[in-house]
């Protein structure tokens, strides 16, 4: 289950996301320009974040520890994919910054 909350007149768009266990939340897998993502994890496992540009590709990884915050700026026409390969359900605060025609969906 997925909740956001923004408003064009704003331009910042905050959600709690949920992750189901072994599956990964992927942000931006389509054309757009570049934004910028305010994460923190408030899980009580580490998650795995990467970049992967919408022509194929995987760069750019970092593990999330629980309750840790980061910031990360993602180049135009590249996903955001957090990744939850754990057992257990994970849950991360976000903001997002930039360009917000962003698709948001999940894969398992």
């Amino acid at each position: 289950m997925v909740f956001f909350s923004s408003c064009s007149v704003f331009s910042s768009l905050n959600s709690n996301t949920v992750i189901k266990p072994n599956d990964s939340f992927i942000l931006g897998n389509n054309e757009h320009g570049s934004f910028k993502v305010q994460l923190k994890n408030v899980s009580k496992n580490n998650l795995d974040v990467y970049h992967a540009p919408v022509g194929g590709g995987r760069h750019s990884g970092q593990t999330v520890k629980p309750n840790e915050s980061v910031t990360i700026r993602v180049d135009r026409n590249t996903a955001l994919v957090i990744e939850n390969s754990t057992a257990d359900t994970a849950s991360v605060d976000l903001k997002v910054t930039g360009d917000l025609g962003l698709s948001m969906g999940y894969k398992n």
